[in-house]
């Protein structure tokens, strides 16, 4: 099998970790070669605090796309999230090259000028990655792509993604301890507006919201090129510990709750009936209305948008969203979810998927909670610097080996806990 035009990403999130494989076609469409999935246990809001759960979870995610896709995987595009990552507007202005035509040497002077000019970097930090906003050719304006442009000189702007060193060097140990190399990070709100987005929305002006498990990450993008982006320490997982208080239940229980039962808008609940549900270590059971569940949802769900309403109004760009916003992630498929964001936002709402897939097994990544990792995948197709470096499937390597050597201990406890893994593995399923 050819793998020069192969690429993989790589999510490693709070509640799972996902792997997708893809290729591109003639037409620049997506066909999806295989793809993992994993419960991740070894993060809180995106930051790594087990490194061997982590790494556990990597292998058995890549273990799965790999014998679907009979690829031997070597390098990922990573997701990079997190409240510790923030982004800077850095102005920049080069000369033209001597021949009068902008050409790609110019953009790498741009950007690496863009880096240069920043102020407020300082040891703790490092550069995750630079995006072009727009440029400016001599006098002409909203340039999104220079190249062939004659013209002197060439400035704009760039954003510029910040991260602390010691975290992302977390995410790079684990990934490697796994026995894959980084070949590329990307900020994941970055990775689902490109998954989810269409060019239309991306001009008009979009807010993306990808509702995860541990955080909620968003990105607004005007006149095509992003403008501002947060991550907010608020999601999904809070909700599941809201519904678990609020019925004294254990967590996996809750979680089941809130995926069988769960509503996120009072208004959308048609009628009400009672839920049984087992008690704790032997207990008896015991029941409560589903309006009480979905009242549990909505007042956490509630608050999530107007953090969200908030942050974009903070950007002072809140006016200019003619396109309304996109929701994506595990959490946006909360039923309701769609009806109570627009209603506190005040935008348009729809729910994003993937977008831009042609063929190969599409239906199995058909869900928003695959945004983040479609968009990695797409990212790297889109500013691909260096050839990927993959194998057809071999013999046992030292890799494999070391699946079953390191972390023992804790795939010990996993088999423990395997009731609850098929049981949220048998919900993604049904979905």
């Amino acid at each position: 099998m050819q793998t020069s035009n192969i690429v993989v990403g790589l999510d490693i999130g709070t509640t799972k970790v996902c792997v997708v494989v893809a290729e591109k076609d003639e037409v620049g469409k997506l066909n999806i070669l295989g793809h993992g999935r994993s419960v991740s246990e070894g993060l809180q809001r995106a930051t790594v605090v087990n490194i061997n759960k982590t790494v556990n979870a990597i292998r058995a995610a890549v273990a799965d796309a790999e014998r679907e896709s009979s690829i031997r995987i070597k390098g990922v595009n990573v997701g990079i999230s997190g409240a510790h990552v923030h982004c800077i507007n850095s102005n920049s202005e080069i000369s033209v090259n001597q021949s009068g035509v902008v050409n790609s040497s110019d953009i790498k002077r741009f950007l690496e000028k863009a880096k240069t000019n920043i102020r407020y970097l300082d040891i703790d930090h490092e550069i995750i990655h630079v995006i072009p906003q727009e440029f400016i050719v001599d006098d002409q304006e909203g340039v999104l792509d220079p190249i062939g442009m004659a013209g002197t000189t060439m400035r704009g702007s760039a954003y510029i993604v910040v991260g602390m060193k010691t975290k992302i060097r977390n995410i790079k140990q684990c990934v490697e301890k796994a026995g894959l190399s980084v070949n590329d990070m990307t900020f994941e709100p970055v990775a689902s507006g490109l998954a989810v987005m269409k060019e239309s929305e991306r001009k008009s002006g979009v807010v993306i919201i990808d509702i995860g498990g541990g955080t909620t990450e968003v990105a607004i993008y005007i006149d095509g090129a992003i403008r501002f982006s947060e991550v907010i320490k608020v999601a999904a997982n809070d909700v599941t510990h809201d519904v678990a208080f609020g019925v004294k239940a254990l967590y996996e229980v809750a979680e089941d709750l809130k995926i069988k039962h769960g509503c996120a808008y009072i208004r959308d609940r048609s009628q009400d009936e009672e839920i049984l549900i087992q008690g704790i270590e032997g207990r008896p059971q015991k029941s409560f209305l589903k309006s009480s569940l979905t009242l549990i949802i909505e007042a956490r769900m509630m608050e999530i948008f107007e953090l969200i309403r908030d942050s974009i109004k903070r950007s002072g760009y809140y006016e200019y969203l003619n396109a309304g916003a996109i929701i994506t992630g595990g959490g946006s498929l909360i039923p309701g979810t769609d009806a109570l964001s627009t209603e506190v936002l005040g935008l348009d709402v729809r729910t994003g998927y993937p977008e831009g897939i042609s063929g190969g097994i599409k239906h199995s990544i058909n869900n928003p909670m695959y945004a983040t990792v479609m968009g990695l995948v797409a990212h790297s197709f889109e500013d691909r610097t260096e050839q990927h470096d993959f194998d057809a499937v071999g013999p046992r390597t030292e890799r494999d080996a070391a699946a079953v050597g390191d972390g023992t201990d804790e795939q010990t406890k996993n088999q423990s806990g395997k009731k609850i893994v098929d049981r949220l593995k048998d919900w993604w399923e049904r979905l």
